[in-house]
């Protein structure tokens, strides 16, 4: 299929779920490709690529930075995003605060939790996030939208995505949250996230292929 008939069937698939195309790995002829058939969210995983991609692309477009974040990167980064999804360290977040405040800019983050439960993969733990986030809530210059995690590759993603969905409902019931994003699901898996309430999806291969 087509780019366009990818996208058709995506969207016809996923409902109110914002689409966030992954752009890492294609080219910006591609990208603008699915521009013109009106995306304008796309997501990064590398800095370098984000901000070359920034800067060489339609002003109007939204960046999302959707990888993990070094903290040598951060000072590339800021002013440059809509969104940094993969925040998980205080001291990430100490920092993208501080060069926010340096900028006058306000940075609106993601809290990426390990939602997978494999040790080696990034994220806050789940049983410990609420604590994260109070704790990066002294931080004025960022803005807390919500959550982002991911399944395993597995054959039934739904139990992840679903208390995924209970850690963010649990989050907003303490007023802990300045937003409604619950980013959850990919090329494989994304009809079960949005089943189990994702209210964003990050989608390149099925876009693409």
């Amino acid at each position: 299929m087509s780019i366009q008939q990818n996208i058709e069937k995506i969207k016809s698939e996923i409902g109110s779920a914002q689409l966030i195309c992954v752009s890492k790995y294609h080219t910006e002829d591609e990208i603008m490709e699915a521009y013109n058939l009106g995306l304008r969210d796309f997501g990064e995983n590398k800095v370098q690529d984000l901000i070359k991609k920034q800067e060489n692309l339609p002003k109007d477009i939204r960046w999302h930075l959707i990888g993990h974040l070094q903290t040598n990167k951060v000072k590339y980064l800021i002013g440059k995003t809509h969104l940094i999804q993969s925040v998980d360290k205080v001291e990430l977040a100490d920092l993208i605060n501080k060069k926010s405040f340096d900028a006058g800019v306000t940075t609106d983050i993601l809290v990426q939790v390990n939602s997978t439960g494999i040790e080696s993969r990034f994220g806050v733990e789940p049983e410990k996030t609420v604590e994260f986030i109070k704790e990066i809530l002294k931080f004025k210059n960022l803005n807390i939208k919500g959550l982002m995690g991911m399944a395993p590759i597995c054959d039934n993603p739904r139990p992840y995505f679903e208390n995924l969905k209970k850690l963010f409902d649990e989050c907003k019931s303490l007023g802990i949250l300045n937003g409604d994003i619950l980013s959850m699901g990919m090329s494989l898996d994304y009809k079960s996230a949005v089943d189990c309430g994702s209210t964003m999806v990050r989608i390149g291969n099925k876009i693409f292929a």
